[in-house]
């Protein structure tokens, strides 16, 4: 379909419903994404070694990324959401069920975490493909912006409201939450009227052709090629960190489950207020020093946590996903619209898809790294040496062309 002219996002009746379906999606996604970390690390006594297991087979998928891009350049990309949240609903009801019938393992983790995954690989791809065929070019930093609030929004309160089910009701049953939130997701996204431009299929070439089409864009834009190797080698170093958290926090900081998700929920005032300040901050200082300026703060978020004590655990775990979601949002919503307004919307779907593929396929070595780390030199020095290589990782953008930009550059043709 065509971009809507530039109104007012509050009366696009399209873009309100993709809106609630997102917020209802992310609040839900808090709960699960609490309850499984909780579920292995408590109930199933979980190693070092098998929670980085459990954070790369969980982002494994993120390796199809690319492929992915292809196929939601063929594929309704309405059609495509819809139908990853069903997925996602349906495979996410196995940990209940099996943890009702007392058989629940490991490695029914591991299978849950990768089949949920790969549905969030064309959830994800299809969705910021389709945003820029849902509003205009002038309205996509406004449209971020909105969508990453109310991420944070749900970031802010779902952890807290996640804890507390989880200690009363236990992590399996927490899980439930989420998958209400995926089927409700699923029935916003059907109520969206607007219909979307058909590929052209005598266009259609063969999928590697396409395949490297799309990954062509990212490696001759200077942009993208500085963007795509900043934040996945901060994806690698957080993949790795995040792997140990929930052990260090609850074993080591002594932090219980309901503890630990009110600790992130204050944490994500940061993300909220870098959510809200994002496209001010750019029209401030500029696009590309607000880039390098979220890096830069987002890069911090694990020196606190490093400098922990049981003592002080709450507010350091809080400061260190404050300083995350505060940089890292304006990061994220300004990088994530500069990539959509330079890029062609007929390979909106391959240049997401690619750049989703090297920012997000280093994760599942990151957390094969974290666990490896952590079960040979012990989860605190992992993480020592984890901080030290975060707050380097933002030098990609700043030695780059990103960092002279004032405004969005005009689309490639």
């Amino acid at each position: 379909m065509a971009p809507q002219p530039p109104a007012s996002l509050w009366r696009h009746p399209d873009f309100l419903k993709l809106w609630a379906a997102q917020t209802v999606s992310a609040f839900g996604s808090q709960f699960t994404a609490l309850a499984i970390p909780v579920v292995a690390a408590l109930l199933l006594g979980a190693t070092p070694a098998q929670m980085g297991l459990l954070t790369a087979v969980t982002t494994g998928p993120y390796l199809l990324f690319a492929l992915a891009g292809v196929w939601v350049d063929r594929w309704p990309r309405r059609r495509v959401l819809i139908a990853a949240d069903v997925g996602r609903a349906a495979v996410l009801l196995a940990v209940p069920a099996l943890a009702l019938a007392d058989r629940l393992a490991m490695v029914h983790l591991y299978a849950v975490g990768f089949c949920a995954s790969l549905f969030t690989v064309f959830f994800d791809t299809a969705d910021q493909a389709y945003l820029p065929a849902l509003v205009s070019r002038q309205r996509l930093v406004e449209a971020n912006s909105r969508l990453e609030t109310t991420r944070s929004l749900a970031r802010l309160v779902g952890p807290g409201a996640a804890g507390a089910v989880v200690q009363v009701l236990g992590a399996p049953l927490a899980v439930l939450t989420n998958v209400g939130s995926f089927l409700v997701s699923a029935v916003l996204l059907g109520l969206i009227r607007g219909k979307e431009s058909p590929p052209d299929p005598t266009e259609r070439k063969p999928l590697w052709t396409e395949l490297r089409r799309g990954l062509e864009f990212v490696l001759r834009n200077p942009y993208l090629r500085a963007i795509a190797p900043c934040t996945g080698s901060f994806n690698l170093v957080a993949s790795a960190a995040e792997a140990l958290l929930v052990l260090f926090a609850t074993r080591e900081l002594g932090l219980s489950p309901a503890a630990l998700g009110a600790a992130f929920s204050v944490a994500n005032v940061g993300a909220l207020a870098g959510a809200l300040a994002a496209s001010r901050v750019a029209g401030a200082v500029g696009l590309g020093r607000a880039i390098v300026g979220g890096s830069a703060l987002s890069g911090l978020w694990l020196v606190p946590l490093a400098l922990a004590t049981p003592s002080t655990a709450f507010p350091m775990v809080a400061l260190a996903g404050a300083l995350a979601g505060l940089g890292g949002a304006v990061y994220n919503i300004n990088q994530v619209s500069l990539r959509q307004s330079i890029t062609p919307l007929p390979l909106q779907g391959r240049v997401n898809g690619t750049m989703r593929f090297l920012v997000w396929g280093t994760m599942p070595a990151g957390g094969l790294l974290g666990g490896l780390l952590g079960q040979a030199v012990g989860i605190r020095p992992a993480l020592t040496l984890l901080a030290t290589l975060q707050a380097l990782t933002f030098l990609w953008v700043a030695a780059s062309p990103v960092a002279g930009l004032r405004a969005v550059p005009s689309a490639e043709a």
